[in-house]
Formats: C-alpha cells, structure tokens, sequence
C-alpha cells in the first residue's frame, strides 16, 4: 500500500464487467481518513470485505453507479464504464482520478494503472465497494429467480450457472449479447 495519502485522490474500480448476469457497478472514493487492511477486494475474503464496506462508507466520499444488463446490451460495456465513471466525477470532487485498469476510456483527467486496486488505498476502498454493492445485489435478486443460484455465482460464468441458462433460458438480468461458447449453437431465448 501506498504510504502518503491525500484526499485530493479518488480512486474507481469496477466489479461486474465479465459475468454473464446482473449489473456492472462502479464505485469512486475519497478517503477521509486512513483505513487500515485495504486490499484488491478479490484478494479478501468475503467477510473482510463486508466489514471494511461500512467502514469505507464511514470515512470517504463515495459514489456507486450501477448498469443493467439492458443497458451494457444497449450500449455496450465500454460506454457503459464510461459513462459510469463521467458520472463518479461529476459527483465527487478531487484533484486527480485514479481508474483500475489499462485505459482511460477517452476520459479527459483521468488517470489510469494497472494492479491499482492492489496499491493505491483509495482504489482498493473503491474495489470494495464496488464488489460488495453487486454482490449484494446478486444476492437479493437471487430471490427472484432461484433456479439460476446467483447467490452462489454472482452471474459470473460457473458451469452450475451455464447449465441453468440451457435448462429454463435467459432471464431479466442476464446479458443477452455476451457470447457463451457452450450456449453456441444452441436455441435459448
């Protein structure tokens, strides 16, 4: 983790961008004060990150941004996290904007560095947020539509996850334009 920090720095990450369900969220963060054990959220475990969510949310600025799967359909994902992070930084003041990632997005004033989740704290906190608030939402949603377990996989690519799309079809809040070599072929709709 980085030593210095300064609340002129938010930091955005994303979780969500490769399942094949459920909606992409996006989350950007000004910490307040210093969080101790802030890391990659898929380096933590799920309970750790559960309980550094409310402890991110207590000492930041943050701002959450979740797409449907219509819209990634729609619009596709690119301009879905572009879009996404132009809101971030219309809702929260900084000096810089750190993203997770290989690319700016064609976004003006933002910054970008691979492995930031794992390095800068204000992007670690943002990984959290982000993978927490979908996951809970996979969660709830899960309620609704029980035969496709998206308590257990999040709407990420699980074999479980891909049998359950050829026995009973897409549903809502799955991503009908993302290609699933398994599914190819086959006349589910």
């Amino acid at each position: 983790m980085r030593e210095n920090y300064h609340t002129n720095l938010c930091g955005i990450d994303e979780a969500g961008r490769g399942p094949f369900a459920g909606p992409l969220s996006v989350a950007g963060v000004v910490l307040k004060n210093d969080i101790k054990e802030l890391d990659d959220s898929k380096k933590l475990s799920e309970k750790k990150r559960e309980k550094l969510f409310d402890i991110i949310k207590e000492n930041s600025f943050y701002h959450i941004v979740f797409t449907s799967a219509q819209q990634i359909d729609e619009l596709g994902l690119s301009i879905c996290l572009q879009n996404s992070i132009k809101e971030i930084m219309q809702n929260i003041e900084a000096q810089q904007y750190l993203m997770d990632g290989n690319t700016s997005f064609g976004i003006k004033n933002l910054d970008f560095l691979i492995k930031a989740d794992a390095s800068i704290k204000e992007v670690s906190a943002a990984s959290i947020l982000a993978k927490v608030s979908r996951d809970r939402y996979m969660c709830e949603i899960a309620k609704e539509y029980p035969q496709y377990s998206f308590e257990k996989h999040k709407g990420y690519g699980t074999a479980v996850h891909t049998d359950a799309i050829i026995k009973y079809g897409y549903c809502d809040i799955h991503r009908r334009t993302f290609k699933i070599k398994k599914l190819e072929g086959l006349n589910i709709s």
